[in-house]
């Protein structure tokens, strides 16, 4: 047999693995290069590197990457050092005692989806392994994600996203106004506009399930219920979830009703975004509602505004007829950051 050139350090042992990133946010690239590179190993570790101000703490992507990764050994690293080779003459001994301090071991394969890696190898060691097409310029659209441009538009990169970065990206939206001011039929309008979930009103099935008045404890039954239905379906729902209502407008309820606001409405899971509909369309009796007298209309649209003051949530305000309401929700919805 011929020569087989030179043997790794770790023919006749463990075969050992290293590779790190920024992973802001991890994404199905980065995660298939990991898995490639796992499957070649015996060991593979994995530096997340972040500074101070990041988009995405560096915190939250060490804790994703040990749960995306548990037969990895997942290292973080978020001193201030240089970023770049022209950023300090130092730049290389300084990353070569970052990657001895992460991995003490030897390393025989340094994993890399970018062309720095073939030099980073060099510096530290071991075989540079080019997983990923990034690094040969391949048309792949797996491993030619770029993770600011997920963090730019993370709807477009939605399928390419796990669940816990889906998690973080996830934006839900609540429906919040008196009674007869459009929520649920621009619910319908904004689900058909952007393909969101919507978590229809429990507090409508309430009523038309079990007739007469509502007593404080079905309030914080519908209240309880509606928290729960929207919880559910955060685990379905893709960049953007819309609540009909949530505790919080069962809050405002309570005190129109009831003269109170329980501090378990007020204090229950809020939505990231409350779309405050004016109360500037006309009264529609569809058989569920209490508050025709216009005097009674403006108290409670007054209440509905004060519980979200008091509450601290971000709210936008909607108002218009048609085209022109759902335009006005759609330009707050772009709005948010």
């Amino acid at each position: 047999m011929g020569k087989s050139g030179p043997q790794r350090r770790s023919d006749c042992g463990v075969k050992r693995g290293f590779l790190l990133g920024k992973f802001m946010p991890p994404h199905a690239g980065h995660l298939s290069l990991i898995r490639a590179a796992r499957a070649l190993v015996d060991e593979l570790t994995v530096l997340v590197c972040w500074l101070p101000g990041d988009p995405i703490p560096g915190e939250t992507r060490l804790s994703w990457m040990r749960a995306l990764a548990p037969d990895c050994r997942i290292v973080g690293h978020g001193a201030v050092v240089p970023q770049a080779p022209g950023d300090s003459a130092d730049f290389w001994p300084i990353w070569r005692g970052i990657v001895g301090e992460a991995h003490p071991e030897p390393i025989d394969y340094l994993f890399a989806g970018e062309d720095c890696g073939a030099e980073l190898a060099r510096q530290v060691g071991g075989l540079f392994v080019p997983l990923g097409g990034r690094v040969l310029g391949l048309a792949d659209p797996v491993a030619g994600l770029s993770a600011s441009a997920v963090r730019a538009d993370p709807a477009a990169h939605w399928p390419y996203l796990p669940e816990p970065v889906q998690a973080h990206f996830r934006r839900t939206i609540c429906l919040h106004g008196a009674e007869s001011t459009g929520k649920s039929s621009l619910a319908a309008a904004l689900a058909h506009q952007s393909g969101a979930l919507v978590v229809g009103e429990y507090g409508r099935s309430h009523c038309e399930a079990h007739q007469g008045p509502l007593t404080l404890d079905d309030l914080l039954l519908i209240g309880r219920a509606q928290t729960a239905m929207i919880a559910a379906a955060r685990d379905w729902a893709g960049p953007l979830l819309i609540a009909d209502t949530d505790a919080l407008m069962t809050a405002a309820w309570c005190e129109m009703l009831r003269g109170t606001r329980p501090p378990e409405l007020m204090q229950a899971a809020s939505c990231d975004l409350y779309l405050l509909f004016e109360p500037d369309l006309p009264w529609v009796d569809d058989g569920t509602r209490f508050f025709a007298d216009p005097a009674e209309r403006h108290r409670f649209a007054m209440i509905v505004e004060q519980v979200l003051v008091d509450a601290g949530v971000p709210f936008a305000r909607v108002s218009g007829q048609g085209e022109a309401r759902l335009a006005a929700a759609l330009a707050a919805i772009g709005a948010m950051e």
